[in-house]
C-alpha cells in the first residue's frame, strides 16, 4: 500500500512542478481544480489543523476546500514572492505540530480553552514571518 501511494505522491508533484514551471498546457482553473484534488487527498495536516478549530465536518470540508483554493491561487499568481519567505514553511509545520498536540492534550481530556488555538497558530506564523521578513531586508 505504501509503494501504492508514493507513486500517486510522486506523480502528483511532478505534475505540480509542470504546472508552476508553466511547462503544461492547463488553463489556470484547472490547474487549481487539479491541485485542490491533490491537497485533498494528500493533505492531513490541514484536516488536523481543521479540527483544532472545530469537530464539525461540514466546516471542515468547506473550509478546507477555500482554504486550499484560495492559497494555491495566491502560489500560482506568487510563486516568485511565496519563494523569498523561507521560513514560513517551518512556521506552517511547528503550527501543526502545536495543533496536533492541542487535539492530543483535548481528546486526553484537558482543557484547552476555544481561543488558544488560533492565537498559538498567529503567533508561530507571525513569528516565521518576521523571521523570513528580516533575512529578506538583510540580503
Amino acid at each position: 500500500m505504501g509503494l501504492i501511494t508514493h507513486g500517486f505522491k510522486e506523480n502528483a508533484e511532478k505534475a505540480e512542478r509542470e504546472m508552476l514551471e508553466g511547462s503544461g498546457n492547463m488553463s489556470d482553473i484547472s490547474k487549481i481544480f487539479y491541485l485542490e484534488v491533490i491537497d485533498a487527498t494528500f493533505s492531513v495536516d490541514g484536516i488536523l489543523g481543521a479540527f483544532a478549530f472545530t469537530f464539525s465536518i461540514p466546516l471542515i470540508l468547506v473550509g478546507n476546500g477555500i482554504g486550499a483554493i484560495v492559497v494555491r491561487q495566491l502560489t500560482i499568481s506568487n510563486i516568485d514572492n511565496v519563494r523569498k519567505y523561507k521560513y514560513l514553511k517551518n512556521g506552517a509545520m511547528y503550527s501543526i505540530l502545536a495543533l496536533g498536540t492541542i487535539m492530543l492534550a483535548d481528546s486526553f481530556g484537558m482543557h484547552i480553552p476555544e481561543w488558544f488555538s488560533p492565537v498559538i497558530t498567529f503567533a508561530i506564523i507571525g513569528y516565521f514571518f518576521w523571521k523570513s521578513y528580516r533575512e529578506v531586508k538583510k540580503g
